[in-house]
């Protein structure tokens, strides 16, 4: 099952993530201590997911069956919270990148549901310190970054200011964890 925080479609050959709601507290599954197995398996399926059982099991001197029960139980305990490509945001047309921090006056805004309904925002962080947000927004260009900023985000309800960081050039961009 795909978790909800993430939309695979398949039939257009489009993977996109998109933010979940907040689900509600429960119980912490049961888990047992992740060992120097369950880390190299992560490290292999973090690097490339699509890497067969049998692949795993054959680089970990491993039987794929074993395998398949700690991948199982590694999603089970939400280590593993889902699989997706990593699509190139310049071949698809999204050249800009911003990070957008938004003061809110506190009053009627529900920022994690308001930013993470527009399409652009890729992130939105409640961040300590001033009451905002920081977004990271990806656009086709400065004329439609202006557009997302003044016209959908600054409009919000409760938004007292937006202050935007334009990036010139990433030098690193990763979603990968140091797996320990």
């Amino acid at each position: 099952m795909t978790p909800p925080s993430t939309l695979v479609e398949k039939e257009k050959g489009v993977a996109a993530v998109t933010p979940a709601a907040p689900a509600p507290a429960a119980a912490a599954p049961r888990t047992r201590p992740m060992d120097d197995i369950d880390r190299r398996i992560l490290a292999i399926l973090q690097d490339h997911a699509r890497t067969p059982n049998a692949e795993i099991a054959r680089r970990l001197d491993m039987a794929p069956s074993a395998i398949l029960e700690r991948i199982r139980k590694l999603e089970e305990n939400g280590v593993i919270e889902g699989y997706s490509a990593r699509l190139s945001p310049r071949a698809l047309g999204y050249g800009v990148v911003a990070f957008v921090h938004v003061r809110t006056s506190g009053a009627g805004i529900d920022g994690a549901r308001a930013f993470a309904e527009i399409p652009e925002v890729q992130e939105v962080h409640d961040v300590a310190g001033d009451d905002g947000w920081v977004l990271k927004i990806r656009s086709v260009d400065a004329e439609g970054l202006r557009a997302v900023v003044r016209e959908r985000i600054a409009t919000a309800k409760g938004v007292a200011e937006v202050k935007t960081l334009y990036v010139l050039k990433s030098a690193k961009e990763s979603s990968a964890l140091p797996i320990r």
